[in-house]
Formats: C-alpha cells, sequence, structure tokens
C-alpha cells in the first residue's frame, strides 16, 4: 500500500486518492500533489496571423462567415469588441451587434 500525504489544512493521516487529487474526509479539503505553477497551465490562443489573443482583445473577421441556424452572414472586416476566450471547437465567445452571441475559431480573425 503505497504511503498518502496528510491533510495539509487539519493534519488527518485518513486521506485518500480521488483522480488526480487528494481528499481529505475529515474537513473536506481538496488538493493537488502538483506544483501550483504546473496546474495553471495556460492555452495560448492565436488569430490567423499567429498573434496572441486575450480576454477583452478586438478583433476583425478576415472571411465571410455563415452564421449555422440562420441565413445571416458574418462579412469580412467586422469588428468584434471585447471577447472571451473559452476551450472547445470555438476559441472565441463574442457579441456581434445586429446577429447576438456567438463562437467564433481564432483561426478566422486577427487582431485589431
Amino acid at each position: 500500500m503505497s504511503q498518502l500525504p496528510a491533510c495539509p489544512q487539519c493534519g488527518s493521516e485518513y486521506t485518500y486518492q480521488d483522480g488526480a487529487l487528494f481528499v481529505c474526509p475529515e474537513c473536506a479539503h481538496e488538493w493537488s500533489d502538483q506544483p501550483a505553477a504546473a496546474a495553471e497551465e495556460q492555452r495560448v490562443v492565436r488569430d490567423a496571423v499567429g498573434n496572441v489573443l486575450q480576454d477583452g482583445d478586438s478583433v476583425t473577421v478576415i472571411k465571410d462567415l455563415k452564421v449555422k441556424g440562420s441565413s445571416l452572414v458574418v462579412k469580412v472586416g467586422t469588428k468584434v469588441k471585447n471577447i472571451r476566450l473559452v476551450d472547445g471547437d470555438h476559441d472565441i465567445d463574442c457579441k456581434i451587434d445586429g446577429i447576438g452571441a456567438m463562437g467564433l475559431k481564432s483561426e478566422f480573425v486577427k487582431k485589431a
């Protein structure tokens, strides 16, 4: 049987492992055995030109994009302000004037 670490919060010896986390049944504290720097790995999202995008940036659409489920089209040159980066197939959540909230792929935008 492997030796599990004691709870860093209450010092209990009755900890158990749940996936990548250690759990204390006495105080319900959860922690990871990996350093904090490794746990905060951030995915880098780049636009079509290679610029790094961040939350709150403004971008410009570089290709006509059909809006799925409607007859609307996001035209080339449409400026999108205050983007939010998310995980998934579409990297960017945004709100476009006249269309509303939608997700964009970073490969179809460039930083403004």
